[in-house]
């Protein structure tokens, strides 16, 4: 399966998102991590709307449930409101406050490789450059 490339123009806006069927992550989270990217960098601005649901899921050939997962993700994590009977819009999140929730999940994720880079002999110098590298690679 190829993967699914979205380009929304509205509001002033482009949203592009690129879904991978076979990739590693599901899709609803690719699409919540490309979104939560193109917020916090400010291509998405406070109050933009987002494409519905279904439209989403239409034009990614993507279930429902699974945009709407992605979409639900987003409002729980503060970086979108849902508006009932009007849609999904770019929160006006204080981008700090996103930042340290952003650097708590990831000290999660680090902590995660760092045990499994403890049991697997693999020393801090090794590590470091091991991030370092993918870092690098996804500028």
């Amino acid at each position: 399966m190829l993967d699914s490339q979205l380009y929304l123009s509205y509001n002033n806006s482009v949203m592009k998102l690129i879904t991978n069927p076979n990739g590693e992550q599901p899709i609803y989270e690719q699409i919540k991590l490309q979104i939560k990217e193109q917020i916090v960098s400010g291509e998405l601005k406070a109050g933009a709307m987002l494409p519905s649901i279904r439209m989403l899921a239409k034009e990614l050939k993507i279930g429902i449930i699974t945009a709407k997962r992605a979409y639900d993700d987003l409002t729980e994590e503060g970086y979108t409101v849902s508006v009932a009977g009007k849609g999904v819009f770019v929160a006006d999140a204080d981008r700090k406050k996103l930042t340290a929730a952003a650097e708590k999940e990831l000290e999660k994720h680090v902590a995660t490789c760092v045990r499994y880079a403890k049991a697997n002999g693999i020393d801090r110098e090794s590590f470091e450059k091991i991030v370092q590298s993918v870092w690098e690679e996804n500028k």
